[in-house]
Order: structure tokens, then sequence, then C-alpha cells
């Protein structure tokens, strides 16, 4: 059975169910799973897709042989352009053209089962709360909260400022002990840190930041990530001195 073969959701819910999980896929894609992902689309091979699925998986691979294909196609070829630009710019280009992919997806669904003009306006909201892959992987989304963030919090940016270290260690789980710190000032921390940090986006899933879970900072671009997006556990990042994430970690490998 070809995987690209999945269930038709029927409802707006499970329609934007299966948006999020494509959408999950196509992120892992482009950012933790990113060096797999370039030596996949190598320029030699034939015309390739990138495909997420609703199980928050991707695939590179040939495009549908039958025609018209059972769902919408992703964008063709890739591959070609990889050696061609700048990674980074390619990457931009994939995300741009994956965005495009997951909105015809979603609407083939509403027009299949019938979405009348409420259902439709209510699918594209909800799919408009989350950021887009081009923002998650350009780095905007989290550009945009960083400018909201300094704007509503200006009057305590300079406590906010002050320790660099302070900013990496959201709630009690960060890399630096608080225990040293006055009761009442790592109160007040922790509020500036839920403020800062509740509207912060993962760099892997693109999801927001979440008291209950750990969360962790990449000190080269200084991006944020859910720890299990990640791999990395609280115990293991007490051990970690600086650090990077997949994809800085494979910038600075690949030769």
């Amino acid at each position: 059975m070809d995987s690209r073969t999945q269930y038709n959701p029927r409802t707006v819910e499970e329609v934007f169910r299966d948006f999020k999980g494509r959408r999950a896929g196509l992120i892992k894609a482009l950012t933790t799973d990113v060096e797999d992902f370039y030596n996949q689309c190598d320029p030699e091979k034939e015309n390739l897709c990138l495909y997420g699925f609703p199980g928050e998986q991707w695939e590179v691979n040939l495009p549908a042989e039958e025609v018209p294909p059972e769902l919408p196609e992703p964008v063709l070829g890739i591959n070609f352009a990889r050696d061609g630009m700048q990674e980074k710019d390619w990457l931009s280009l994939v995300a741009v053209h994956s965005d495009a992919w997951l909105l015809a997806i979603a609407f083939y669904f509403g027009a299949r089962f019938g979405f009348d003009k409420a259902d439709r306006k209510r699918l594209f909201n909800m799919i408009n709360e989350l950021p887009t892959i081009f923002e998650v992987v350009t780095g905007a989304a989290k550009k945009q909260v960083k400018e909201k963030s300094s704007v509503s919090n200006h009057s305590g940016s300079k406590s906010k400022s002050s320790s660099k270290a302070q900013q990496r260690a959201p709630e009690s789980q960060g890399r630096q002990s608080k225990a040293l710190q006055p009761k009442e000032e790592e109160e007040e921390l922790d509020e500036q840190e839920d403020d800062e940090h509740g509207e912060t986006l993962c760099g892997a899933c693109g999801e927001h930041y979440g008291t209950d879970e750990f969360w962790i900072c990449c000190d080269i671009c200084e991006k944020w990530f859910h720890g299990k997006c990640v791999k990395i556990t609280p115990a293991r990042a007490e051990h970690i001195k600086q650090y990077k994430c997949p994809s800085c970690s494979n910038k600075r490998a690949r030769p």
C-alpha cells in the first residue's frame, strides 16, 4: 500500500487535525531532520516531492503515478534547485511550496465533503492561528513574537535582559539554578519568563511553549525547542555547556 494513501477526514476538526499532522512532519523535515532531508534531495535523481503525513512523518518520493492523483500533489523537482542556491534560500522555497500544498489538501477535503461558507471560514481561521512553515523555517515567527513581546513588555525589558543566562532558563528547567536568588526576585522572574515564553514558538514543531514542558534554547541560532522535539531531557541538559540544535550542528559539520 502506498504510504501516501490516507484516510479522508470529514469534519472541520478532522481536516484541521490532518493539517496539523502533515504540517508537523514537514517542519520536522526542514528543521530537526534537515540533514537527512538535504541528502535525500539529490539533484541527480528524478523529480522528487516532499510529502507530509497525518502521523507527523515526512517522505521524499517520486510523484504519484495515477492521473489525476487521489490527493493534490506537492510541487515537483525540489531536488533540482538544491545545489543552485544558498541552502537557507532553498529550504525557504520548499517551505513556501509546502504551505501552499497543505492549504490545497485541506480545502480539497472541504470541497469533497461539502463544507459550506461557515465551515470553510472556520477551517481557515484555525489554520491561520498557526505560523506558516515558511515563518518557522526562516525564523520570522519567532521575530514576530519577539517584536510583540518587546512592545508589550517594554517596561520590564531591562530586568529581562540583565542576564542572558536567565533568559535561557524557562521555568525551573533551565540549565542555571535559581536557588541563590531572593524569593521575591525569583517570583518576579518567573512571571516575566511566563510572559516571554508563553508566546515563543518551538523551532522544530512550531507550537507554543507550555509551562509543563521542558524547553531548551540553541546557543547558536537562539531558537527555542521543546526538549522532546530535539530529544533532550532535563537531566541531559544539566550537563550541556553550549547547546546546538540539530540544524546548527549539521551546518557546522557539513563541508
